[in-house]
This record gives structure tokens, sequence and C-alpha cells, in this order.
């Protein structure tokens, strides 16, 4: 899986040409039965499109395409921030994602430039795997998480672009500060409150892709993004 989607993601291979299950095997060197599963996963996810010939064929897409899969992760990580204040969070799990909001604070020092970015994308990957737990609805965990499977709606998916431009690094500031945020409202039970920063706090990744394509050098070292015109 990893294989092909490196492989995809690197614009290797451009959009609307044809993979092929034979093809993939042996530019990977792996057999088929691994190669047809990740052609279809990919496809699921919306990277791939089944040509009706057969084969797949690598789709692109517009800022447009990226701005909606942002927008549909912020709505529903935003419904899973308001369900969690509104049935309570367990304390024992409010514990958790508060030791694990000071985890972050470590990650960030007291400067930008000092900033470990190597830590910060588990963490934050799991503060947001927390939050589609929280809540309590095996339905909208479910539908969370087929969402950030879209291209480029995972929460961290512009964090390698960030590591080196101080404008980024201080969006990270204030991202950590929407955690805390966040986290406070589900506390304090503010469902309508904590629905509206989580929804806010994805917007950041609409706007970093925003910066991101104006320039080619920060496009290439976004996975997947040389797949996204203008």
């Amino acid at each position: 899986m990893l294989g092909l989607r490196n492989l995809v993601y690197s614009g290797a291979v451009e959009p609307g040409e044809r993979l092929s299950e034979i093809g993939i095997s042996e530019m990977l060197g792996l057999s088929r039965t691994p190669v047809r599963a990740a052609l279809a996963r990919m496809e699921q996810e919306g990277i791939l499109e089944a040509i009706p010939s057969g084969g797949y064929a690598v789709r692109s897409f517009t800022e447009a395409d990226v701005h909606d899969a942002i927008e549909l992760r912020g709505t529903l990580e935003g419904m899973a921030a308001r369900l969690a204040a509104e049935r309570g969070v367990q304390p024992a799990r409010l514990v958790a994602l508060k030791s694990l909001l000071a985890r972050m604070d470590e990650v960030f020092g007291s400067h930008p430039d000092e900033m470990d970015f190597d830590r910060y994308v588990p963490l934050n990957a799991e503060f947001h795997e927390m939050l589609a737990g929280l809540s309590g609805s095996a339905i909208v965990k479910r539908e969370l998480d087929r969402a950030k499977q879209l291209p480029f709606a995972d929460p961290s998916a512009f964090v390698r672009a960030q590591s080196r431009i101080p404008a980024f690094r201080a969006s990270l500031f204030i991202g950590q500060a929407q955690h805390r945020a966040i986290v406070a409202a589900m506390e304090m039970r503010e469902g309508a409150r904590a629905e509206a920063l989580a929804r806010e706090h994805a917007r950041l990744a609409r706007q970093n892709l925003e910066y991101v394509m104006t320039d080619r050098q920060l496009v290439e070292r976004v996975p997947g993004l040389v797949l996204v015109s203008g």
C-alpha cells in the first residue's frame, strides 16, 4: 500500500495515467494480491478511479476539492466535539487528553524555531484520533475516519510543508491554542462552542493549503499535492 501511495503521491504517475495490477506489481516487485488490495483501497479514498476497460487511473483535484474535503472533516470533528460536550467526557479520558496537550506543549518549546516537528506529527494525529472517539457515537467516529482518508483532509497533511516557514510555524501555535480551547469547551459542557472551535481549527489547514499552492517548492514537499491544480 505504502509503495503504491508513494508512487502516486510523488508525481511519478501523471493524473489520468492508467495503472494496472501487472504493471504496478512489476514496478514495485510485489505479488498481484497486495497490489490489487492497494489499488482498491486508494479508489475508495478517492485517489484513483476505476476505468471501465480495466485498471485504474490517477485522479486530479482542484483546490476546491481539497477545500471541500477539509471542510467535511472539520464539520464532522465539530459534531464529535459537540456531542462529547453534551454527553460529557469521562474523567479518565479527559485526564488523558490534557496529558496529551501537555506533551504537545513540550514539543513547541518557547519559540517557533525550537519546535520539534518529528514529535509533533504523531501527537497531533493522536489528538484528532482521541477527539473522534469522544463523541460516544460509532457512526460519527467511522465517518470521521473515512473523511480523514479523503485527499489532503488528514489533520497533519500540510505539517511537513510548515517546518521551515515562520508564518506556518506560528499557525501551529494558534492550532495548539485551539486544541486547548476545544478541550476546555468540552469539559465545560459547552457544545456549540466546542463545535465552532473544532470547525475553525480545521480551517487552518485550508489557509495553509492556499499558501502552499503559491510556491511550487512547497507543493513538492506535501505528499500528493502535485495532483492538485489551481
